[in-house]
């Protein structure tokens, strides 16, 4: 090749071929291995510790796991397990215990003899948090002896070393993210227990303990918790329908094994008008569902519309019955165990073995003919409940046919109270649902007209929790906010599946007041989303805004605050020879009070603005949250709130 071709070509050549080393590869791209580097991966470290003891447990040799907060945000797990392996690896040359902490895809997991089942497939899980980690120190408790090893960004210290000797046995990890890779670094209390909890659900006996060094409770205690679980799924369906009303007392229980593949489910229904499925495979949260969820929904179906056909319960319903139809107010967990999972991804969000469909159809369909038989008085409850929401679906399609005819006769049908932007590209175009005329009439003078466009709600917007799917059509506010963002529902296969085809901007902005009132406006539309719209949510469109609460003054100087403790912080700061009386402080009580000016400078502008992405966590906790705090009992919101009231704050 002649010089200039080669210069054509940029000097593309062997030397820039890079090859990655060991655990350079994830430090380089580690989004690839946890999902990503914000709140979400943080935490994901956590879990992949944590799965490592869990499968200890699953293969029977765990049943106490701790995980502690330290006061710098790093974390500590120790479990009760057989320890890690510290002999030498032949292959390697090295300990094993070095081996699993920096070699991907290293690891028991791929050794059947050793794990039957795992939740850390890929090998890569304390590798990875090994290399994203300033520090790690393991300290392993086998055979008699104690046996640690250090490491900083994923290097060895030292050889992996005997400092004593024991009677106990088990792996203690202790890490610290390291902040050059991760935005955040404060680990959320709540996120942890959400997802310990969970665990302890999944693995009926295991004992799990949460210690965070960073709090202390009134009593000058740290802040703790201890979750444990006799029942199991059952208990676990009961805890996510603890503000619902059930219509069958006992949840059904499945627990048995079909073609090689455990398959555990508990299921209840209630009398909501939603649909929670939440899935684990290997106890890892599938919240994408897969081939589990699917041979799941085929026996219901099938099942329960072959006892109906045969009671007779359907003869005079004069519309076919559909799947939504019977897991409409059903609350139910789907655990599976295999072998050789297929995931997509690292993070484990979708199963994908064919194989497990019929093992769960054959599991499902078997126990649940079996209790329908012996528990006919709960069987036509459950008939019945099935014939209801029908007949509600039936009514829900003519609603929803009726405001989608309106929107194309109308030409389009755009709210009247929209004003919206001049882009069309939905990529780049923004809506703002704002809280009241007054502050939609100041965010419309302010924004950005080329993209952004702002959409006013009048009032509060039905509850979606507490009504009938048809209902909501009705709901002018409702209306307004589908017809505006040009989504659409049953244009598909599903009559509630939601078709996002039209949908015409791809950051949604809730802006409400930072008060009471504003509060619960914000939670009305989350809930209308969460329940109606969660695709929105799961594609990350779905934003809060985060108006300042405080504006200080001290001549010509003015500050923002967003919090409390940012006031304070800030007039110290301004005060004229430490007068803090010198210093002018104004609470906005709603964003009305801002001038058009004010609204864009710190609210709407892209560059100074803070607004949060709402995504979900844990699908479980997000719909045990949404049914106590918006449904109809009081008992568990009043509990809620009282535990929770002194933890409040918006995250900034």
């Amino acid at each position: 090749m002649s010089e200039e071709k080669a210069k054509n070509l940029g000097e593309y050549g062997a030397g820039n071929i890079q090859v990655l080393e060991g655990l350079e590869a994830v430090r380089k791209r580690p989004a690839m291995y946890i999902g990503d580097v914000g709140v979400k991966g943080l935490h994901h470290l956590i879990w992949e510790v944590v799965d490592n003891s869990i499968d200890e447990a699953l293969a029977g040799h765990c049943d106490t796991i701790k995980v502690t907060v330290n006061v710098d945000n790093s974390i500590t797990v120790e479990d009760n397990g057989r320890g890690i392996p510290t002999d030498m690896h032949e292959k390697e040359k090295k300990s094993a215990l070095e081996v699993v902490l920096t070699v991907l895809h290293a690891g028991g997991k791929f050794d059947k003899d050793t794990y039957k089942v795992s939740g850390g497939l890929h090998g890569v899980g304390v590798s990875c948090v090994n290399a994203l980690s300033t520090d790690l120190k393991a300290t392993v408790y086998r055979n008699g002896v104690i046996t640690e090893q250090e490491f900083k960004i994923g290097v060895p210290q030292y050889p992996a070393k005997q400092v004593g000797t024991t009677d106990r046995r088990g792996t203690t990890i202790h890490f610290k993210p390291d902040a050059s890779i991760f935005a955040i670094t404060e680990f959320k209390y709540e996120t942890i227990a959400n997802r310990l909890r969970e665990m302890s659900f999944l693995n009926a006996g295991i004992r799990i303990f949460l210690t965070d060094l960073r709090e202390t409770e009134d009593d000058g205690s740290v802040k703790s918790d201890e979750f444990f679980s006799e029942g199991g799924l059952v208990e676990f369906v009961q805890y996510l329908d603890v503000s619902r009303e059930k219509i069958i007392d006992t949840p059904i229980s499945i627990d048995t094994e079909k073609n090689g593949v455990p398959v555990q489910v508990a299921m209840n229904y209630n009398s909501s008008y939603s649909e929670n499925v939440v899935s684990y495979v290997n106890t890892i949260n599938t919240y994408e569902g897969g081939s589990h969820v699917s041979g799941f929904r085929r026996a219901l179906t099938r099942t329960l519309k072959s006892y109906a056909d045969k009671s007779g319960m359907l003869d005079k319903l004069k519309m076919e019955v559909s799947g939504d139809d019977f897991r409409e107010g059903l609350t139910a967990v789907i655990s599976v165990k295999v072998a050789e999972p297929q995931f997509e991804g690292q993070t484990k969000t979708k199963l994908g073995n064919s194989d497990v469909v019929g093992a769960v159809d054959s599991a499902v369909s078997e126990a649940l003919q079996f209790w329908l038989e012996e528990h006919p008085k709960e069987a036509k409850i459950i008939v019945g409940k099935v014939i209801l929401a029908a007949q509600a679906r039936h009514a829900a399609r003519k609603a929803r046919e009726m405001v989608q005819r309106k929107n194309v006769l109308g030409g389009g049908g755009l709210p009247g109270k929209l004003a919206d932007c001049a882009n069309s590209d939905p990529t780049v175009c923004e809506l703002y649902l704002v809280e009241g005329d007054s502050a939609g009439g100041s965010a419309k003078q302010g924004r950005d007209r080329d993209f952004q466009a702002i959409l006013p709600l009048k009032g509060k917007i039905l509850n979606v929790e507490k009504a009938h799917e048809h209902k909501i059509y009705d709901n002018e506010e409702i209306k307004n906010i589908l017809t505006a963002l040009g989504v659409k529902f049953g244009t598909v296969n599903d009559d509630k599946e939601l078709d996002l085809t039209g949908l015409r901007y791809h950051k949604i902005i809730i802006m409400t007041d930072a008060d009471i009132d504003g509060s619960h406006i914000r939670t009305l539309i989350l809930t209308l989303f969460f329940r109606y719209m969660r695709t929105l949510i799961e594609n990350g469109y779905v934003y809060i805004a985060l108006p300042p609460l405080y504006l200080l003054k001290r001549g010509k100087d003015e500050r923002y605050c967003w919090t409390e403790e940012e006031r304070k912080i800030l007039t110290a700061e301004m005060a004229k020879d430490g007068k803090e009386d010198s210093v002018g402080i104004q609470r906005y009580k709603g964003l009305g009070e801002m001038n058009p000016e004010q609204l864009w400078t710190t609210t709407m502008d892209p560059n100074v603005r803070t607004i949060k992405q709402v995504n979900i966590e844990s699908a479980a906790e997000a719909d045990h949250l949404f049914s106590v705090l918006m449904g109809d009992e009081v008992a568990p919101r009043r509990d809620f709130i009282e535990k929770n009231a002194k933890y409040a704050k918006i995250d900034t």
